[in-house]
């Protein structure tokens, strides 16, 4: 301990202290420092031993009242978090330093040197260094505590959809990590035809449950399970679940319409072909190029399947093309696409090229294809001598047509519609990857899709944008 006084000159004098009669400079209390320290003790009342509670599973500590933080040996963070613990008891003194004495890492132990000053007998302002000892005490936090008890949750959200792909899932997989939806979950399961989502409150998953039905068209229910009840505060604990079924539709079905909603559409067209799904389904007439929207209410309300899946598609081979111009629809339809081409086409099936059978349809990609290009496509004889064909997608330029029902095919898949579909892309965020390094082709692919640098981001590598809590939710 010593005490504050104005720097000396060479007329001032000595003079005895006035306890010990000890000569000293000049100070308003008239006394030594070893006298004042039989007298004041500045440091009183600051606890000289204090607990921190730290949480071996995942290296945090707590600061009070409820929050968790990261904080390194003798950090900065570190040491805010301590002079918070002592915050309350020092509002009579002026902290002037403070720093991290050394001490074993598996101690258990963090010793901190302050420095404080006061003002005391007289207007003297005494200032004094001593030692708080920090003691860390382990402690398991909440959410390490919901993980160990793996059943310690509120509330689950079910999401299915009756589909034998993942495509779907892929793209909510994407939004999910986009808006960070997944940080409030406790655990992530997958099981057959879905996901299971598990959350420590009611309000997080009704916050899933609220983006699900602006993402993708669905319907929901909701029960919940009683738990334990309080009869003397009556309070009770439940348990929710909240089943969410997504409509069994994806891009690039065929699917037909029931009679009502497609008169309902404009006269519609049953026949007809899904060119995207967003919060609506998106449908396109190949004969007419008509489009409508269906949403998830009216879909459960008049509900409709696909035709077929994509093991059902069979190869074929474009052998010539007609494009069809100036063709307007009749009374009281609906609106027509601006984005494809209506056009004729005669097919052979890769099966039957050593015989002379032709298939004859109307297809809206008339803009993609040309003479020789290998589509797939699903042929359905509804009526007698008439064949609705479908033309599913795609240029032989830029896709491979070997369809595999396994997780890395169906991701594929959604890859290469992320390519082709530039609203798709705007939920998805896209990253650079500086590994990777252009390669020039000598083919012409300027019927191929890309996607632009201007639609990628910087600021994460493609590892740290998924996010290592929601990487693995869709694998196998």
């Amino acid at each position: 301990m010593e005490y504050m006084q104005a720097p000396a000159t060479s007329s001032q004098g000595n003079i005895l202290c006035c306890t010990c009669g000890v000569p000293i400079p000049p100070n308003p209390a008239n006394m030594c420092v070893a006298c004042l320290r039989t007298q004041v003790d500045i440091s009183e009342g600051i606890p000289k031993q204090v607990t921190v509670h730290f949480c071996k599973q995942c290296e945090r500590y707590l600061q009070p009242p409820a929050t968790w933080v990261q904080c390194a040996l003798e950090s900065r963070e570190l040491l805010a978090l301590c002079l918070k613990k002592l915050k309350s008891s020092m509002t009579k003194v002026r902290l002037i330093d403070a720093g991290f004495l050394w001490t074993e890492p598996h101690s258990k132990r963090i010793k901190m040197k302050l420095t404080i000053q006061k003002e005391v007998m007289n207007g003297a302002i005494l200032q004094q260094v001593f030692v708080v000892e920090f003691v860390i005490q382990f402690q398991m936090c909440d959410d390490c505590h919901r993980v160990e008890a793996k059943d310690f949750w509120k509330a689950v959200v079910q999401v299915r959809q009756k589909t034998v792909h993942k495509k779907t899932f892929y793209y909510l997989e994407q939004l999910i990590l986009k808006h960070k939806l997944h940080q409030n979950t406790l655990n992530i399961k997958e099981i057959h035809e879905g996901i299971d989502f598990y959350y420590g409150s009611k309000q997080h998953a009704q916050k899933m449950v609220d983006f699900l039905q602006c993402t993708v068209p669905c319907r929901s229910k909701t029960s919940q399970r009683l738990i334990s009840h309080d009869i003397h505060s009556n309070t009770y604990n439940y348990k929710s679940t909240f089943s969410i079924e997504i409509v069994p539709v994806c891009k690039d079905n065929v699917v037909c319409l029931p009679p009502r909603l497609a008169q309902s559409l404009g006269n519609m067209g049953q026949i007809c072909v899904c060119i995207r799904v967003t919060s609506t389904i998106h449908l396109i007439d190949p004969r007419t190029l008509q489009i409508a929207e269906v949403d998830g209410n009216t879909y459960w309300r008049n509900p409709f399947n696909s035709l077929c899946s994509p093991r059902q598609l069979e190869e074929f081979i474009v052998m010539d093309i007609d494009i069809i111009r100036d063709q307007k629809l009749g009374a009281g339809a609906g609106v027509r696409s601006n984005k494809h081409t209506l056009a004729e086409v005669w097919v052979q099936k890769t099966s039957e090229m050593d015989t002379s059978q032709q298939y004859h349809c109307r297809t809206f990609l008339g803009h993609l294809l040309n003479i020789g290009d290998l589509v797939m496509g699903l042929e359905n004889t509804l009526k007698p001598g008439q064949f609705a064909f479908s033309l599913n997608l795609r240029n032989v330029v830029f896709h491979v047509f070997v369809i595999f029902f396994s997780t890395f095919r169906q991701y594929q898949d959604f890859l290469e519609d992320l390519e082709e579909d530039e609203a798709l892309r705007k939920n998805v965020n896209i990253y650079k990857d500086a590994s990777k390094i252009p390669v020039e082709s000598d083919t012409d692919d300027d019927g191929a899709p890309r996607i632009s640098l201007m639609e990628m981001l910087e600021e994460l590598s493609l590892t740290d944008a998924t996010g290592e809590e929601g990487a693995d939710m869709m694998t196998d």
